[in-house]
C-alpha cells in the first residue's frame, strides 16, 4: 500500500512542478524509476548513485548520438545499448536508464533534454523517496548515496 500511496505522490509532484515551471517534466521511464525507488528502495539499483548517474548518463548519450548521427534504426538500438555499457562501467547501473536513452533519441532531443526533463525529474524523485521512505518504521532510504 505504501508503494502504491508513494509512488503517486511523486509522479503527482512531478506534473505539478511541470504546471508551475511550464516545463515539460515527466517522460516514461520515470514511472519505472518510481517502481524501484517505492517498491524496492533498498535495491542497489535504486539508490541514488544508480538513480542519478544512471539517467543523466544514459540522456547524456541520447543527446550526444541525435547530434552527432541523428534518430535512425541505428541510434535507437546504440542509445540502449552504450546506456547500459556506460552504466556498467560507472557502477551506476538503473534500468530505467535505457528507457531514458531511447526516449531522447526518439524525440530527438537537444542538450535541454539532460536538464529537462531528467535532471530536474530525477531530483523531485530522490526528494520525494528521501521523504516518503523514510516516513514508515520499516523504510530506510538511501541504503548508500555512493
Amino acid at each position: 500500500m505504501w508503494s502504491f500511496v508513494s509512488s503517486t505522490i511523486a509522479i503527482w509532484s512531478i506534473l505539478l512542478i511541470t504546471n508551475l515551471s511550464g516545463h515539460s517534466l515527466l517522460i516514461g521511464s520515470f514511472g519505472a524509476t518510481a517502481v524501484l525507488l517505492f517498491a524496492v528502495p533498498d535495491a542497489p539499483l535504486s539508490q541514488p548513485r544508480n538513480l542519478i548517474g544512471g539517467h543523466l548518463l544514459s540522456a547524456t548519450i541520447a543527446v550526444i548520438l541525435v547530434q552527432t548521427i541523428g534518430t535512425n534504426f541505428f541510434t535507437l538500438g546504440l542509445s540502449v545499448g552504450l546506456s547500459i555499457f556506460v552504466m556498467y562501467l560507472t557502477h551506476t547501473l538503473h534500468p530505467p536508464g535505457g528507457a531514458t536513452a531511447l526516449i531522447g533519441v526518439i524525440g530527438g532531443v537537444g542538450v535541454e533534454f539532460i536538464f529537462f526533463p531528467v535532471m530536474v525529474g530525477v531530483v523531485l524523485l530522490l526528494l520525494n523517496a528521501l521523504v516518503v521512505n523514510n516516513l514508515v518504521h520499516h523504510r530506510k532510504y538511501p541504503v548508500a548515496w555512493f
